[in-house]
């Protein structure tokens, strides 16, 4: 009799390999742990920073009251009668006046001040936190200050004007003389601030490339200028983008500069946030507008911003480029000569 084939029996479910979920909790653990250590940050984003930009955006394209709510959909209205009002465009002119002559000066003084705290002085600490007490100050008080300081009358600096033989300067009633007012209480908050993330900045330079450059007979002065400027580029990139950001929007300082808060009698200091601040909460009360008014102000912002970093990147790039290979050539220089 012929014998039978043998038939594969099918497997039990015993051998088969039991699903490992200890494995299984490792692997997602790994792969999702970065997501949710970043999830609170755009959560968070999203709720104060992304919803409102968006609301506003939808408020701009709406006739919308402070007490009748929404009043239905007019596309771009309300973007068109904001540019046809004066007071806009003198808000705007007012808005970049104050920014160019507290950013400018600003900036320059925080490289300033941060090369000096660079140096080897005495009590580093102490002067590295010394230099960040005007931007714990509260905005209000710092305007209340300067506003006693510039009175047009008997304020402190007509005074020393007048000890030194110069004539009194009518801060409040000249549309320069408060706006170099303004931007003085601006520096006084934010170059200190500014100061302390150059430093940050210049302490990471490496120290052979500035010393190679001094023992090749470079002086100080041409060193900070070719090799330490340059290779600064990404910190004062961020400095200029973030004190662009926040001299466009500036609000407190002129607000506090006189006892009415609406930017002099001839609006000769009333920045753009201002005139969205009347816009909104004054006579008008026109919620729709002054969103438009906020849009209009992002999309100047946004431009003038990315102009900075091109501009930025395209002098400061060269020169980073030169300052490494004029360090890089005198270590070189300094090997050769130590071999010899």
């Amino acid at each position: 009799m012929p014998a039978q084939p043998d038939v594969a029996a099918p497997p039990s479910s015993a051998s088969r390999p039991a699903f490992d979920w200890r494995s299984f909790r490792s692997r997602l653990d790994v792969k999702s742990a970065p997501y949710l250590y970043i999830a609170p940050f755009f959560l968070l984003f999203a709720l104060v920073g992304l919803f409102p930009l968006l609301y506003t955006a939808f408020v701009s394209v709406h006739k919308w009251g402070l007490v009748t709510g929404n009043q239905g959909f007019i596309g771009l209205d309300n973007y068109q009668a904001v540019l046809d009002q004066p007071r806009f465009w003198q808000g705007m002119g007012n808005t970049f006046s104050i920014f160019l002559l507290s950013s400018v000066p600003q900036i320059i003084l925080a490289i300033f001040i941060a090369a000096v705290l660079d140096a080897n002085l005495r009590a580093k600490t102490f002067w590295r936190m010394g230099v960040l007490v005007p931007y714990v100050v509260a905005p209000v008080a710092v305007g209340l200050i300067f506003n006693q300081m510039f009175a047009d009358q008997s304020g402190f600096v007509n005074a020393i004007f007048a000890n030194i033989g110069l004539p009194a300067v009518g801060w409040h009633a000249d549309a320069f003389a408060s706006h170099v007012a303004i931007a003085t209480m601006v520096n006084f908050r934010w170059t200190g601030y500014n100061a302390l993330i150059v430093l940050a900045a210049m302490q990471a330079i490496p120290r052979d490339i500035i010393e190679a450059a001094v023992v090749d007979g470079a002086s100080r002065l041409r060193t900070f200028f070719s090799i330490t400027i340059p290779m600064l580029r990404p910190t004062l990139i961020f400095v200029i983008i973030t004190s662009t950001i926040g001299g466009l929007q500036i609000f407190d300082e002129p607000r506090m500069f006189d006892q009415i808060g609406l930017g002099g009698n001839d609006r000769q200091w009333m920045t753009i946030t201002m005139f969205m601040y009347e816009v909104g909460w004054g006579n008008q009360r026109n919620f729709g507008r002054a969103a438009a008014v906020a849009w209009i102000l992002f999309v100047v912002i946004v431009v003038i911003a990315l102009l900075n970093y091109w501009l930025t990147s395209r002098i400061a790039s060269s020169g980073a480029a030169t300052a490494k290979l004029h360090g890089a050539s005198r270590l070189l220089g300094t090997t050769k000569g130590d071999r010899r």
